[in-house]
């Protein structure tokens, strides 16, 4: 491919809790996840990281989760369909607002951790996460798992969807990334991650944990902030996909 996104999770700090340098992955990623708050950081370092975002020119994108603090957004959960498209517009707004007064906007939107994994194959809670987005800003573009049910739920709604690849994590045969309680689901060596990437970007396949090659079709590529040695990570995968010709550019438009 000619051009990909490179994106990472951000605003996820808190004082008792620094698990991602946002200033440093801005310098480096053209696309900003976000958090809305309902997981992870703090009014302050949300804002504080749109500011940031804005001033380096990286589009902003949204990052909701189930209300999870104390598992960083990583624990599953059956809330009704009503409960879960409420909460998601009053996550997607706050942060909405949040850009708006830093002088940034938001283009799209990328559910964070369980919530993300689940709306990959139940149709739903796929469905009320298309509506709060339908609710709030129907411009606004769903980020998913490439091949994840979601993106054709939230074609099928009229929105426009955009899929990402995982630089840091391990992928099962069907596509489905490997559960982080299993050993090897995240990735760490920089060289190994980048050379994945690149793998990617020229075939459109990455290697699972058997053996086989998974083809993708993606848009974007993701680091998380909170992975050990994000930043290495990311300036790697980045030198690498530029040096074999590889454009770096946002997959969605910048908007303000």
């Amino acid at each position: 491919m000619a051009s990909i996104d490179l994106n990472s999770d951000l605003g996820e700090n808190t004082a008792e809790n620094v698990v991602s340098d946002d200033a440093a992955m801005l310098e480096i990623v053209t696309s900003a996840n976000v958090s809305c708050g309902a997981h992870a950081g703090t009014p302050e370092g949300i804002s504080a990281t749109l500011a940031s975002a804005v001033a380096r020119g990286v589009v902003i994108g949204a990052h909701p989760s189930y209300p999870d603090t104390a598992g960083f957004g990583r624990t599953p959960m059956e809330l009704e369909s009503a409960d879960l498209q409420a909460l998601l517009e009053q996550q997607l707004g706050s942060l909405i607002d949040a850009a708006r007064s830093v002088g940034g906007a938001v283009a799209y939107v990328k559910p964070h951790g369980a919530l993300y994994n689940t709306i990959a194959h139940d149709d739903r809670q796929a469905k009320a996460v298309v509506a709060a987005i339908r609710a709030v800003d129907p411009q606004l573009v769903l980020l998913g798992l490439a091949g994840g049910a979601v993106l054709e739920t939230a074609s099928r709604a009229g929105l426009r969807v955009a899929a990402e690849a995982f630089a840091d994590r391990a992928y099962l045969p069907g596509g489905a990334l490997v559960p982080r309680r299993q050993d090897g689901a995240v990735l760490h060596d920089a060289r190994i991650v980048a050379e994945r990437m690149l793998r990617f970007a020229e075939s459109g396949t990455i290697r699972a944990v058997d053996g086989t090659d998974v083809h993708l079709a993606a848009q974007s590529i993701c680091v998380h902030g909170d992975s050990p040695g994000a930043v290495a990570m990311a300036i790697e995968i980045r030198r690498l996909l530029e040096a074999s010709g590889v454009t770096i550019a946002p997959f969605a438009a910048r908007s303000v």
